[in-house]
């Protein structure tokens, strides 16, 4: 049985995400709360049966995937405890600032690219950029690390006549919208919308986490001069080693005190 403080979440056995990952990110999640604390000793394989209504073999499985996460550590006789985390610092940014801020992102990680082509674009790409269905576009995948865990999942679309203004740049390390402005892209105004997903089995992959991580979803079109969409970005980004700040102060107006966001001059390591 979980703790008397930690309610039990249910698994979903409708969903695509295996019933041992789904139990993977709950146990993390009592982890990062605090519930579970380095040197606590971990629900056995018998508990796990009981309190998520799952097979010994789902547990066992669960359990060695913490162990290969660096979580927990499994010793015969004397069961599986929680072992210290260590990680790099995380990074905070501004709602209205830059999703990779060039000066401070450089500095703090590394980019590994992961995919680079042109293809026929989706009808959700068409309508965004604004192109004839099938229209193509170039396409990137690529990775963010700080320090070295992987911190973000980044989708660049952009039409092809301006990708192939960027052919031959290095997106490893400079920022694709960088790499526009210097081909002479006047980019000028932006659209953004945060939400919530989780990782499907490409991105867990690529982030080192199981499928079925909460992550951070942030969407972004971006315009030139003439309002025309040159790129669309999605981003996925891990809340443990990223998140978005905003400072507010009381103010008074029409309506009576009211809070008055701010934003922070520049991104800043916590």
């Amino acid at each position: 049985m979980p703790p008397d403080d930690q309610i039990s979440a249910p698994l979903d056995h409708a969903s695509s995400v295996p019933l041992y990952h789904q139990i993977v990110v709950i146990l993390t999640s009592r982890m990062t709360s605090g519930a579970l604390r380095p040197g606590d000793t971990m629900p056995g394989e018998a508990a796990i049966c009981t309190e998520f209504g799952v097979s010994r073999i789902t547990a066992r499985r669960a359990l060695n995937e913490l162990a290969a996460m660096g979580r927990v550590v499994r010793e015969r006789g004397r069961g599986t405890r929680v072992v210290p985390h260590k990680k790099p610092p995380s990074v905070s940014a501004t709602l209205d600032g830059l999703m990779e801020n060039v000066g401070h992102m450089g500095r703090m990680t590394s980019v590994k690219v992961l995919d680079f082509r042109y293809l026929a674009a989706t009808p959700d790409m068409a309508e965004k950029l604004d192109l004839a269905e099938a229209a193509m576009v170039q396409r990137a995948v690529r990775v963010r690390y700080l320090g070295d865990e992987a911190m973000s999942y980044l989708v660049t679309v952009v039409p092809e006549q301006i990708g192939r203004k960027v052919d031959g740049m290095d997106m490893s390390q400079t920022p694709l919208l960088l790499l526009l402005e210097a081909a002479g892209v006047p980019v000028a105004s932006a659209t953004q919308t945060i939400g919530a997903t989780v990782a499907d089995t490409e991105v867990a992959q690529a982030l080192g986490v199981a499928a079925g991580t909460p992550l951070l979803e942030v969407n972004r079109l971006v315009l030139d001069d003439q309002e025309r969409p040159v790129e669309m970005i999605r981003v996925l980004y891990r809340p443990d080693l990223y998140r978005f700040e905003v400072a507010m102060q009381r103010v008074d107006d029409q309506s009576g005190r009211s809070w008055r966001a701010e934003a922070p001059e520049r991104l800043r390591s916590l």
